[in-house]
């Protein structure tokens, strides 16, 4: 258990699932993320960076890639979606499609690799 773990498991009903769909996603693309936090808030990591975090709030649900380059770069995917360069925000009712949660995390491990490189 970890604290993505904890977090998703102190949700219920759709918006859990729905959640829980987008950390399945990033854990398949990304199997050596590891649990951890970034920004206070439960994220995947990976190599000490913030992959991702998928959390509930009062009025939506959020993704967070810890980039303000990644979501500029999917404009026309994220059309009719809220959005700002480091937060996208949507519904249960209205999920990000998987093509594009991929997205998201390819273009996120995409800038950790080369941040990784530079070092």
């Amino acid at each position: 258990m970890g604290t993505v773990t904890d977090y998703l498991d102190s949700l219920a009903g759709p918006n859990r699932e729905t959640l829980e769909r987008v950390v399945a996603i990033a854990r398949e693309m990304a199997p050596e993320a590891i649990e951890g936090t970034s920004y206070a808030m439960p994220a995947l990591l990976v190599d000490g960076k913030g992959l991702l975090s998928a959390l509930e709030t009062k009025k939506h649900l959020a993704i967070y890639p810890f980039s303000g380059r990644v979501l500029p770069q999917l404009a026309e995917d994220l059309e009719g979606f809220d959005w700002a360069s480091g937060t996208l925000r949507f519904s249960a009712e209205r999920p990000v499609p998987d093509a594009v949660v991929r997205r998201i995390i390819e273009l996120r491990l995409v800038e950790i690799e080369a941040k990784t490189r530079r070092k």
